[in-house]
């Protein structure tokens, strides 16, 4: 039997098979987070509190690249999950072909359009002259690295759902190690500052990428590169990027939020109140990351039990999944709550950053022992191939509710209103994730007594 067909995803315990798959992704997903903390870190305390305000500024971009990224790895994973579940093993091959030729195509044109408008896009996404020579350096290596980061991600995505969580976990375990020797060593010993980071940044994940290559072109695996997959099928594009539409407008939608938050305060607190958020959301980031590791490990289970009509599965997956992201949601709560100096004090050595970082954190974090469910529901919905319902989730959180919000609350609170807008947009969004799941779970009981 060929390496990596998945028949396990249908018969082994729900149970045992999400610890699997999601320990990996939690492995993978901490790692990847990691990997953006300690680039903030070796920032914050090599480079200066401006340098963190300035690399916060990168952070719409970085969601806007991960957003085209999600919308060809996340759907074309998702797509092949099913295709599995269904033993078409052909056009599950055609789908790796076609997310290397799609990331090449989107990742240069997303490159070449953002170098050129650089400085006019830094300044809208809230830089100032403080700010913007370090998000310029930053941001030059990396979208000249893009193409790489796409085909990485994207790759990885594939190599999970096809099978190989192990794998995909040491790729990313393999990006963060090497980017946690560079960063030192380009920052503090080459002396290069912010441009080190960047440098560290794109060298991990071109060695990373260079091996998912070589994995998937050993033809022992099911799913390996060889002729006539490298096609763009309509059918397979249509549907992944269908799929696909979820992820990449939430991650859109997180782009133009935190665009806001910065210019909101940038207006109201300053440049350091920028550089808070960025600390903030490196912290939150982790634990939302180890979720998201969760649902990755959920993704592949759901996919392909749904595939093959074995609905009670599909259920089971999700509960636990819940469960279990709700209890490291309630975990960043107390953390953030009890100890926020402590957290933030890794970051800067700065007094004013570390006070106003340490108040956002506080506020932050109070709903967090709901979310989970918000985030798992969402990701269930994409996994399953209901991108709808998983899209207006995603859009619902960010732009119905925290949107207006963000621009309300300040007038009223100042600083302190964009935080409390996180809070209270968390709660509302929330409720509304889990009306829509209950109304969900009725017809899907019925489906599975039919």
């Amino acid at each position: 039997m060929s390496k990596g067909i998945p028949t396990e995803l249908g018969t082994e315990n729900v149970g045992t098979l999400l610890r699997k798959y999601a320990v990996p992704a939690i492995i993978a997903m901490t790692a990847s987070s990691l990997y953006n903390i300690v680039d903030s870190i070796f920032i914050g305390q090599g480079v200066g509190p401006y340098a963190i305000s300035g690399f916060a500024i990168t952070f719409p971009f970085m969601n806007l690249a991960a957003a085209f990224g999600s919308l060809i790895g996340v759907g074309a994973s998702t797509l092949s999950s099913v295709l599995l579940g269904q033993k078409d093993y052909d056009n599950a091959k055609r789908v790796l072909g076609n997310v290397v030729v799609l990331n090449l195509i989107m990742g240069g044109l997303f490159s070449l359009i953002s170098l050129l408008f650089l400085d006019n896009i830094l300044y809208f996404f809230g830089a100032s002259e403080n700010t913007l020579p370090y998000a310029k350096e930053y941001m030059v290596i990396i979208l000249a690295g893009n193409i790489v980061t796409h085909m990485y991600l994207g790759l990885n995505a594939l190599l999970r759902s096809s099978g190989h969580p192990k794998q995909a976990m040491a790729a990313t375990i393999l990006t963060v190690v090497l980017n946690c020797i560079l960063d030192p060593l380009f920052i503090f010993v080459f002396d290069m500052g912010i441009a080190g980071a960047a440098w560290a940044t794109v060298l991990s994940q071109l060695v990373a990428l260079v091996w998912l290559l070589r994995t998937f072109s050993d033809k022992n695996e099911l799913i390996h590169f060889q002729k006539g997959i490298f096609r763009l099928r309509k059918k397979i594009v249509v549907d992944s990027l269908a799929i696909g539409l979820a992820p990449f407008l939430m991650n859109a939608v997180s782009c133009f939020v935190v665009i806001f938050i910065n210019r909101q305060l940038l207006k109201y607190g300053g440049d350091l109140s920028v550089g808070a958020y960025g600390i903030v959301n490196r912290y939150v980031f982790l634990f939302m990351m180890i979720v998201m590791g969760f649902t990755q490990g959920m993704q592949p289970i759901a996919g392909y039990n749904y595939g093959a009509r074995q609905y009670k599965r599909v259920k089971e997956v999700l509960f636990k999944t819940i469960k279990w992201g709700m209890l490291v949601m309630t975990t960043s709560f107390v953390v953030g709550m009890l100890i926020p100096k402590t957290v933030v004090s890794a970051f800067t050595s700065d007094p004013d950053l570390i006070e106003k970082a340490a108040k956002g954190v506080r506020i932050i974090v109070i709903a967090f022992p709901l979310i989970g469910i918000n985030l798992v529901t969402s990701n269930f919905f994409q996994s399953i191939g209901k991108p709808k319902r998983s899209i207006f989730l995603s859009l619902s959180r960010q732009l119905i509710f925290l949107s207006p919000l963000l621009y309300i609350l300040p007038l009223i609170m100042g600083e302190s209103g964009v935080w409390w807008s996180f809070a209270i947009s968390d709660l509302i969004s929330t409720v509304v994730a889990s009306l829509l799941l209950y109304q969900f779970l009725k017809t899907f009981n019925h489906e599975q007594t039919a």
